[in-house]
């Protein structure tokens, strides 16, 4: 079984935080798009993002004590979202892509706290207290 360290817990919420941002790129797109004709709306690909966040090779440490490295920009995967076509064609659901980027803001702000939390343990811990 893996340990869970504190710099575990920094990149897994760093990599969630990231996802939220993916889904908000895509809704953007999604609602962007939401007039033209034949546009095919898309949705986060799950399985290909938690793959490109987490799989995959790790970089080698010296020290038990080194972060993991931060993750680089990475193209967001994306697939047809499905659903049924108006007239023109188009796939795109207003109500749909709102409630997926307030999904993902939400999504975001918890990850965000978190971390500041434990940021702010650490500095509280830095200060001794003070």
């Amino acid at each position: 079984m893996s340990e869970i360290s504190d710099a575990s817990i920094t990149a897994a919420l760093r990599r969630h935080m990231s996802i939220a941002v993916a889904r908000q790129v895509i809704a953007a797109g999604n609602l962007a798009n939401l007039d033209t004709p034949g546009f095919r709306a898309q949705e986060l690909a799950f399985d290909k993002a938690l793959d490109s966040r987490v799989g995959g090779l790790q970089l080698a440490s010296t020290s038990a004590g080194h972060l993991p490295a931060a993750p680089g920009p990475q193209a967001v995967a994306a697939r047809d979202a499905g659903g049924s076509p108006r007239r023109d064609g188009n796939t795109v659901q207003l109500d749909r892509e709102l409630l997926t980027m307030t999904e993902a803001a939400g999504d975001f702000a918890k990850a965000q706290t978190a971390l500041a939390a434990k940021f702010r343990l650490v500095r509280y811990a830095l200060s001794e207290g003070r």
